[in-house]
């Protein structure tokens, strides 16, 4: 007995140490190329923020209205709640696929009860007979992961579900980053109104100018036809803002997961300071975009794959065993007479199978391939992105503090025009010219502001919105 112990301690123990081996190759992150430093960053240094943001990346706009659409963003958008549920999804695949390194343990029970009938001339007996039978038995079977398939199967899961992780954490920020560029073109038809309705103002006063001028005989009737033409684009011009800024406002509703009858943005006039946003190092990226990060473990996934599609080269070992009790009698079942039991391993392998597995391993290397390359454009497009939103803020400021000089002449211009025209030493189509262009150059300056703002956003969005991989569950399992 001593003796069969051992030998299955032993069996066990080899078991256990071939469990140990795991086929296919290990993962390495390749390597990517990274530059030292943002080629657009150079050595322009935008202004010192006025104050660090301590919350959520919008906080560092300082607007309270920005930072409760974002909040409800995270709560009720139905984009996120799909993604959500997809990394659940993925993590039930995880603890399916865990299930496997673990035995299936089965319970039977039976009783059945046959008749049968012997009437046969031949027979020396005849008649009906009746025969009962009761059965129950526990068993038990274990494949153990001797090549590392369930491993490498885990392995693949677990990197497939932090990819997911990592698309919910990406979907999560663009939701984010396009309520926050919305909400900033809507403060910037607010102040676009607030723009057009001053001038206005100002365009009646001119208009009542020339009906003045005209009844004393100075100014023509053109001059007033041409005031009040003015007066009425301008006016016309401020009643179609409304129809972008309610557009804008329903697709606010609809990044917060509300139907648009129930969201409503307060009028507000002004618009928000243009921020400075922190740039870390250029290898930081590799970390802060969830893009990249998905990519990364989608990679990894697929490398795992190769070691599930090696280890069906080698056969499967299955211990299986079975315990139980059968008899004739329900009520004696259970006497040890009645004992029956089973136990042996199985070895089963494919000895031909006309190159499938080969097919399935290099299909295996060639994803994986493609999702290195993936995995390298996605890098690249990171950079790109980063560097292209570096160079439109450097240029859009150098853009602003021009633009701001034109304001400030060509206001000048309108108001000496509209002076020499009351002293009757110029015509009313010079007034009519410098205020358009006055007008314009207000647009123009408050387009680039709005510009700048959106671009702090899409920077933001670029380096990762303050996310970090290390913010991936470290087991899929784990939400």
């Amino acid at each position: 007995m001593k003796s069969i112990h051992a030998s299955i301690a032993s069996a066990l123990a080899g078991v256990m140490l071939l469990s140990a081996c795991e086929v296919g190759p290990d993962y390495e992150r390749p390597p990517v190329e990274v530059p030292k430093a943002y080629k657009e960053q150079g050595e322009w240094k935008p202004g010192e923020p006025q104050q660090a943001a301590t919350g959520p990346w919008w906080s560092i706009y300082q607007d309270p209205v920005l930072d409760q659409l974002e909040q409800q963003v995270e709560v009720s958008n139905q984009n996120l709640k799909a993604a959500e549920a997809a990394f659940r999804e993925a993590s039930a695949v995880v603890q399916a696929d865990t299930a496997s390194f673990f035995p299936t343990v089965t319970a039977n029970g039976a009783a059945s009860r046959s008749r049968t009938n012997l009437s046969s001339s031949s027979s020396r007996q005849s008649g009906v007979f009746y025969e009962n039978q009761a059965s129950t038995t526990l068993g038990a079977s274990w494949v153990p992961d001797v090549w590392g398939r369930v491993r490498r199967t885990v392995e693949g899961a677990e990197a497939s579900a932090q990819a997911s992780a990592a698309d919910l954490a990406g979907a999560r920020l663009s939701a984010q980053s396009t309520l926050a560029m919305d909400y900033f073109q809507l403060r910037s038809l607010d102040e676009l109104k607030r723009l057009l309705d001053s001038s206005a103002e100002a365009y009646t006063r001119s208009l009542q100018i020339t009906r003045n001028q005209y009844a004393s005989g100075i100014a023509s009737m053109a001059d007033t036809a041409q005031a009040e033409t003015q007066l009425k684009t301008t006016q016309a011009q401020a009643i179609n803002v409304g129809v972008q800024r309610a557009q804008l406002e329903h697709a606010i509703a609809v990044l917060t997961g509300r139907p648009p009858a129930e969201v409503s943005v307060a009028v507000e006039q002004s618009l928000a300071n243009v921020p400075v946003v922190p740039v870390e190092m250029p290898s930081a990226l590799l970390e802060r975009r969830p893009d990249i990060a998905a990519a990364e473990r989608t990679m990894t996934a697929a490398n795992a794959q190769i070691g599930v599609a090696v280890a069906a080269y080698y056969p499967n070992l299955t211990l299986a065993g079975s315990y139980g009790y059968s008899s004739s009698l329900i009520g004696s079942l259970l006497q040890a007479s009645n004992n029956i039991w089973s136990v042996g391993p199985q070895l089963a392998g494919t000895l031909f199978d006309g190159g499938l597995r080969n097919a399935q391993e290099t299909e295996a290397r060639a994803t994986y391939d493609q999702d290195v390359a993936t995995y390298r454009q996605t890098v690249l497009t990171g950079f790109q992105q980063v560097e292209d939103q570096l160079s439109t803020l450097r240029i859009l400021a150098q853009q602003a503090e021009v633009e701001e000089q034109a304001v400030k002449s060509a206001q000048n211009a309108e108001r000496i025009f509209l002076n020499q025209y009351r002293a009757g030493t110029v015509a009313y189509t010079s007034v009519v010219t410098a205020q358009a262009t006055a007008l314009a150059a207000q647009q123009t300056a408050l387009t680039v502001h709005q510009n700048r703002l959106t671009a702090t956003v899409s920077l933001i969005e670029a380096l990762g919105g303050g996310w970090d991989a290390g913010q991936l569950p470290a087991t899929a399992s784990s939400n």
